[in-house]
Order: C-alpha cells, then structure tokens, then sequence
C-alpha cells in the first residue's frame, strides 16, 4: 500500500512539469518565432528596425487578453522591420477570438497597407507595376491565411462545444426515457400487488368475519376478530402502498391523501396483536421529543424484528426497548458480552442477513431515538412455522437506518438469542 502511495507520487511528480509545459508552450513558441523572425530579417544589430520587431515578439505574451491591440502593436514591426510571423500571429488571434467581419476586414487593410508600402514611404514606386502587384498580392496573402485559419480553429470550437452540448442533451434525454420506464413498471407492479395481495388477503378477512359469525367459543371470536382487523388493516396499508408506487411523484403522492404512518404511539397496538411473549419498556413519549420519520422507522424495525422472532424463534420471549440517546452514553454490559459472542463469531444466518452482523457500530447518534428488541432462545417444543422468508428484511432496516444518519446492528447474544439495536438522530427526521 505505502509502495503504491510512492509510485502515484512518482507520477504526480513527474506530471506536474508536463502540464507546465502544456500551458506554457502556446504562449512561448509564438513569441520565439516573431524573435527568431526579428533576428533573420534585421540582424543582432540594436536600431530601430531590430527595436520594433522585438516590441512587436514581446507584445504577443498578452494577444490573448488584449487581441486587437495586440496586432495593432505588431504592424510597426511590420511596416519599419520587416517581419511576418508577429502579425500574421496576432491578426490570427483576432480572428479566433473577436471574429467581427468589420473588425477582421478593417485589420486586414491595415496589415496589407502595412505590408505592401516600404519603409521609408518615399522608397515607393508607382510606376513599377509588376513588382507592386506581386507585393499587393504577397500582402493579400498574407492577411488572408490567419484570418482563414482563425476562423476555421473558431469554428471548429464551436462545433466541439455544440456536440458536447448535444451530447449532455441525449444523455438527459435518455435519463428521463429511463424514469419513464421506471414510473411504467412501478405502475404495473403496483397493479399486479393489488391484484394478488388484496384478492389473498380479501379471502382472510371473509373467512375470518365468518368464523366470527359462527363460533361460540370465546377464545375463537377474539382470534377471529384480531385476523379481521388485521386483515382490513393491511388491505389500507396495501391501498396506500399502491398509491405511493403509483404516483410520479411527492406531489402526486400527496394528492392521493395517504394516510398516517404508524410512529410510536401505535407500538402497543403491534405488540398486542404479535401473539408473542413481549415486556415493552417505553422510555419516549411519543411524539414529545422527536420527528415523525423517525418514530416510523422505529416501529418499522420492531415490527419486523418480531415477525423474524415468529419465524425464527417461536415461544421466545421479547423484551422491546425504546429510549432516548444522549452524546454520554455508554454500552451497558449485557452489551459487552454480546459484542464478545459477535467477535468469538457466534451469529446465525439471520444475523449475517443484516448486511454486516456481528459487527457492532460504535457511532452514536446525539439526542436521538434507541430502540432495541432483544430475544431469548426459541422453545424447543415449539412448532417453527413455515413462513417464507427473503432475508431482505434486516437489510432494509439497516438502509433505512442509514438513510436517516442512523445505526442498525443484528446479532446472536450469549444466552442463544438474538438482538436487534438501532439508533436514530431526531435532526434526520
């Protein structure tokens, strides 16, 4: 690992000249040449022709900030000294970054009037045709390829910066064909949902309401009626559900007016109706202190730990907890031991279903919400009922947690059981 740290900063190291190099060589090499120009045309000789054509190769270190100066500042040195490579530079620039047809006409006269009579004026003669005509069309050459070659690297430019614009427009264009799809494929599953679970669980909630009807037995009636109130409450939980998956989003949600989620003040109900062996012990009042997102999550993960409880460990008993955490909190030792039995590597399968059992998360939140459901050994003499099982549900819990800026933890305790602990601050909700 250290190796490989010093390799990359090898790398570092040696890409930093590259990169130096990159950004200085457009500024450098064309000053070069208007320099090496200077010096082939006029000689080492300091006078004035040598003066102004050196003006001339120093003022392109700014042709990109101050272009059009830059190429008036050129012409003297092509005029007086003679030389080309300066302001056919600068008129270069010009064109690739200020590309008025005016302003690149106007520099072109400019460049060819400075091209085509010497220095000194008096030098010139009218009546040589032939050689002004081929000067005239030197000059016209002249001030023609930069402005050509400018406009061409401008375009091009331009038409990088369309596709890439085009490009980003198709992938956003192909972003939503995608949620398109998504929000038609939510829509059919929601549908098949309803069609399959509320038809199932329709059929519950009859044959119930009939053994409700008939029986004599007390006993029956009131096993009876928790399945029909069961049964209607899922069926509202189902219609909801569908609703949600349905909409195209918060707003459409919203108008489907959905009903209130479970938070704390329903966790009696839930333990009630478990038919399971629970002491709950309820340090939070509901609803005074926290948010309603996560007293949802809360009575989300209860509500699951005790149906693994139902399938995992019948005639258990259950101890719920829900209390607040503080910053000051410490692991109690029931902890420690657990966190002992998790290292000695005694977990089960549901354990290891929670996406990181047997590993403790040692952050707390600050002023949030504890809640722990804690299960002894299963009744060997109990009959395992034969529910099916994804092993998604301890995952689920845990990203929930998460998504919340929450902990989850899943594992096996000294004594055969299995807890289930989970953490959420109130500032998440």
């Amino acid at each position: 690992m250290v190796a490989r740290g010093e390799a990359k900063g090898r790398a570092l190291a040696r890409g930093a000249p590259v990169r130096r190099l990159r950004t200085l060589a457009p500024v450098a090499v064309p000053v070069l040449l208007a320099i090496a120009d200077a010096m082939l045309v006029n000689g080492l000789e300091l006078d004035l022709e040598v003066g102004v054509s050196m003006l001339a190769a120093a003022a392109l270190l700014l042709r990109r900030r101050f272009p059009l100066l830059v190429f008036l500042f050129t012409l003297p040195g092509l005029y007086i000294g003679y030389i080309w490579f300066a302001p056919m530079i600068g008129l270069y620039t010009l064109a690739v970054r200020r590309p008025g047809r005016a302003r690149l006409g106007l520099c072109a006269v400019l460049l060819i009037t400075a091209h085509f009579f010497p220095y000194p004026i008096s030098d010139f003669v009218l009546t040589d045709y032939r050689e002004n005509t081929q000067v005239l069309i030197d000059a016209c050459v002249t001030s023609a390829a930069p402005i050509a070659l400018g406009l061409l690297v401008r375009t091009r430019q331009e038409l990088a910066s369309r596709v890439e614009d085009l490009t980003r427009s198709r992938r956003r264009e192909h972003r939503l064909l995608a949620d398109r799809v998504k929000t038609t494929e939510r829509a059919r599953l929601a549908r098949e949902m309803h069609d399959v679970v509320a038809h199932q669980v329709s059929l519950i909630s009859l044959q119930a309401g009939a053994v409700q009807v008939s029986t004599e037995d007390a006993a029956a009636r009131a096993g009876a009626t928790s399945i029909r109130e069961l049964s209607v409450r899922t069926l509202e939980e189902l219609r909801h559900m569908v609703g949600v998956l349905r909409a195209d989003g918060g707003e459409a949600a919203e108008a489907h007016g959905l009903a209130p989620q479970p938070d704390l003040e329903e966790l009696p109900r839930l333990i009630e109706m478990s038919a399971l062996d629970v002491t709950y012990e309820g340090g939070v009042v509901a609803g005074a202190s926290g948010t309603k997102t996560v007293e949802r999550a809360a009575f989300r993960t209860v509500q699951e730990a005790l149906t693994n409880v139902r399938k995992h460990a019948p005639g258990a008993r259950v101890r719920v907890r829900v209390d607040p955490v503080d910053p000051g909190d410490a692991v109690d030792a029931v902890d420690a031991v657990d966190a002992v039995d998790a290292v000695r590597g005694k977990r089960s399968g549901r354990g290891e279903g929670a996406g990181g059992a047997g590993r403790a998360e040692e952050s707390r939140a600050a002023h949030g919400l504890r809640v722990e459901i804690r299960n002894g050994p299963p009744d060997a003499t109990a009959t395992v009922p034969a529910l099916p099982g994804g092993g998604h549900g301890l995952v689920g819990l845990r990203e929930r947690a998460q998504s919340l800026g929450g902990t989850l933890e899943a594992r096996h305790t000294s004594d055969g059981g299995f807890v289930v602990r989970a953490e959420f601050p109130y500032g998440a909700g």
